[in-house]
């Protein structure tokens, strides 16, 4: 049976299952049921349905099946004797995209309570349970699973032929405990993308009983949840410049940021503000507006970080504060440029300048640059269309009565992988393979350098170079994984 409780102004649906007697172990405040209900009214939660015991893990998943028949936009699943971070949920609730995921746990030992999983480039590949096995396991799943609205049917398919199989013994001797565990496993078999949603160092733990309740409420307290959330909110795999020059202490500016009740396109639009300053300071052609300019330049960059790691640690996602970042990242460089080459023309006595060539070496540069960012876009659109169109035409469907869940890799790809992963290991090559590519950090680092210390002729000139250096490198790469 099924009760619910209405949101409003709220995105994601929520079937809470209380089918298990640990749901009614006391904590503070009430019950285990009683508290993760409560953590779901901090969330952006429209809709909770509590399905209640009525006949083990057959009638559960049949109940999964009817409300995913009937639901729209997102819903998600999650046990009743979940003890988990508010800040956990709230990683894969308030995700901004919206598909299906998982919250795991980056660790290979797996249980009852826990059931193996292995992750492969940010997606859960494969699931097990009590009678599902998981070769090569990597991770573990925690208990809560969101379905994207494009899976929704494919989750009232898998949870009804799951029903069947569990009713007749042939999964056997699974219990309801074990129904969103399940529901993971069908999803996976049935070819839905996965996403992987990392715990970190936050806890989500499923329980038995009032001695191991109370001991991880206990743990919960350990772990600083406002700090996690910050540190989730700095990219860990920017670019050098970025991650060394600017978040090492841009990361001090989000919370007063937030608190400021600044929006990340506001910060967006101070980054736009000061690029635009950097530029006309950059037009007066002497040493002391060079080196102006490159401190601006400097600033605004690093507020093109802030509104990023603003947007994350706030949760504060659109379509349009996207597309805003993006066009004015091509905004400001533009803007620079121009602002070089006419303080150059200008021809001040320092600089050895003049209008000769220094035009055609900033066209030259912004073209390099249209070309760089037209790769990216068109190689990552295509690779999404063609992802789309190979799901649409045949997906990986696994037999739900498979006991172990073998996934199929090339050998050459396997190679590959592991190649990618070794040097990943690799501190050094790490960040090279990073700055090689001249990421919009060390561009910007570039330019004001160059500008602050010689003249926009070297500027340009040095972005010419190690941009066409980029372009080569981004093309065999490009090349090589279609080949693939």
């Amino acid at each position: 049976m099924t009760d619910s409780m209405t949101r409003a102004s709220a995105t994601t649906a929520v079937v809470l299952l209380a089918t298990t007697p640990a749901c009614r172990l006391t904590c503070a405040g009430g019950t285990l049921l009683d508290r993760i209900t409560d953590q779901l009214t901090l969330l952006p939660v429209r809709d909770v349905q509590v399905v209640t015991s009525g006949g083990g893990a057959g009638a559960d998943l049949r109940g999964v099946a009817k409300i995913a028949r009937a639901a729209t936009g997102t819903l998600v699943v999650l046990p009743g004797d979940l003890v988990a971070h508010t800040e956990a949920l709230a990683q894969l609730l308030e995700h901004p995209a919206r598909g299906s995921a998982a919250l795991v746990s980056l660790d290979a030992g797996g249980g009852p309570l826990c059931p193996p999983v292995r992750v492969e480039g940010g997606r859960v590949v494969a699931a097990g349970s009590s009678f599902h096995t998981v070769p090569d396991a990597n991770a573990t799943f925690r208990g809560v699973l969101q379905a994207g609205e494009a899976d929704l049917a494919s989750l009232a398919d898998v949870a009804e032929e799951l029903a069947e199989l569990a009713d007749t013994g042939r999964l056997g001797a699974v219990t309801a405990v074990e129904a969103v565990d399940l529901l993971l496993v069908g999803l996976v078999r049935a070819g839905a993308r996965i996403r992987a949603t990392q715990l970190g160092p936050l806890h989500a733990d499923r329980v038995t009983g009032q001695a191991t309740a109370d001991g991880a409420i206990g743990r919960l307290a350990e772990v600083d949840e406002e700090q996690v959330r910050l540190d989730a909110a700095i990219k860990d795999r920017d670019g050098f410049f970025a991650t060394f020059c600017v978040s090492s202490w841009s990361r001090h500016l989000v919370r007063p940021a937030a608190r400021l009740k600044l929006t990340p396109n506001a910060v967006t639009g101070i980054s736009v503000g000061l690029a635009v300053l950097a530029a006309i300071w950059f037009s007066a052609g002497n040493r002391g507006a060079q080196v102006a300019g490159a401190v601006l330049l400097y600033l605004s960059f690093v507020c093109d970080c802030l509104d990023g790691q603003l947007a994350r640690y706030t949760r504060m996602f659109s379509s349009f504060g996207a597309w805003m970042d993006g066009m004015a990242d091509r905004l400001k460089e533009y803007v620079v440029y121009v602002g070089l080459a006419i303080g150059f023309a200008a021809g001040m006595p320092w600089s050895g300048g003049g209008p000769d060539g220094i035009w055609h070496l900033a066209v030259a540069a912004m073209i390099l640059q249209v070309v760089r960012h037209a790769l990216d876009f068109s190689y990552g659109g295509s690779r999404a269309d063609a992802r789309r169109v190979g799901e649409l035409w045949s997906k990986p469907v696994r037999s739900l009565l498979e006991s172990t869940d073998e996934v199929s890799h090339d050998a050459p790809r396997r190679g590959v992988l592991k190649l990618s992963l070794a040097l990943e290991h690799e501190s050094v090559t790490r960040w090279l393979k990073r700055m090689i590519v001249l990421p919009i950090g060390e561009r910007m680092a570039l330019i004001a350098v160059t500008a602050a210390v010689f003249n926009a002729r070297v500027t340009f000139m040095a972005l010419l170079g190690w941009g066409g250096l980029a372009v080569v490198y981004q093309l065999a790469g490009r090349i090589a994984r279609t080949a693939r």
